[in-house]
């Protein structure tokens, strides 16, 4: 399991994931999972992949073929009619992955199945083609997408229910970009601790919008001192919120159990 997460914001994009990869509780390993594409100086594309490890990879692997075969023609194979560095959108290259993504899971699902294993991936792209906004897509195993929207600033793959609340409550288009940095990493370290399969490292790509490059690319290991101070933080800072909620009508302030007890006002009925 993984799980990853872009913010779409009115500054640019935030892009995050874990690195922790399982088949089975005997062998987990770390792979990375946010892979960055520059194939044109107008043009950046972020993708972070979700789900069957072999399928991701292939996936990869025939997204940097195409742009090679394409920058590198020849007389007998002239190359792929479609890459990321001849899209004009940007759903055109959700559309393009899509296909490759498709094509990888017809490939190879039948063989798989027949041992009961699932062939899937899903993958979340952002990125920006000069002239035009930044944006986000969610790419299913069917080859379809959604866009993030201003509504929905943000989209999610993998193990998403742990580290959804805290995106409810914080992100809205107009949040910062390193503010957005910080809600992605406290979202994959409430994840981390409900979600075995999902853990450090923890990696986060900021792209400002019309820069066509991260301005800012993490890498925190679990032992990073930046990753336990935040961790740290926010877990205290939920207890303190909790303790001081207001006590009960029935309850004296003396019988409360936290470190808030002398403090929190009474429920009036």
């Amino acid at each position: 399991m993984t799980y990853c997460v872009g913010l779409c914001l009115d500054q640019g994009l935030v892009m995050a994931s874990d690195s922790r990869t399982n088949a089975g509780v005997d062998y987990i390993s770390s792979y990375s999972k946010l892979h960055l594409f520059q194939p044109a100086p107008d043009r950046m594309f972020v993708l972070l992949a979700a789900g069957n490890l072999a399928t991701t990879q292939e996936v990869l692997n025939r997204i940097r073929r195409d742009l090679d075969q394409a920058a590198n023609p020849n007389q007998t194979d002239p190359g792929p009619a479609v890459t990321l560095a001849s899209v004009n959108y940007l759903f055109e290259a959700a559309n393009y992955i899509g296909q490759v993504n498709l094509a990888v899971q017809n490939e190879h699902g039948p063989a798989l199945r027949q041992i009961g294993a699932s062939v899937e991936a899903t993958f979340i792209l952002g990125g920006q083609i000069a002239g035009q906004p930044h944006g986000l897509f969610m790419i299913y195993p069917q080859g379809n997408s959604i866009a993030a929207t201003p509504e929905t600033p943000f989209l999610q793959i993998g193990e998403s229910k742990y580290g959804k609340p805290i995106l409810d409550q914080i992100v809205t288009p107009d949040l910062s970009l390193n503010d957005g940095a910080r809600v992605c990493l406290v979202s994959l370290a409430g994840t981390a601790r409900s979600n075995l399969t999902v853990g450090p490292p923890f990696e986060v790509a900021i792209c400002p919008k019309d820069a066509l490059a991260p301005s800012q690319r993490l890498r925190l290991e679990e032992q990073s001192a930046e990753l336990e101070t935040m961790t740290r933080d926010w877990m205290e800072s939920l207890r303190h919120a909790f303790f001081g909620l207001p006590h009960f009508p029935w309850e004296q302030p003396s019988t409360a159990s936290g470190p808030e007890a002398e403090g929190p006002h009474q429920m009036q009925s």
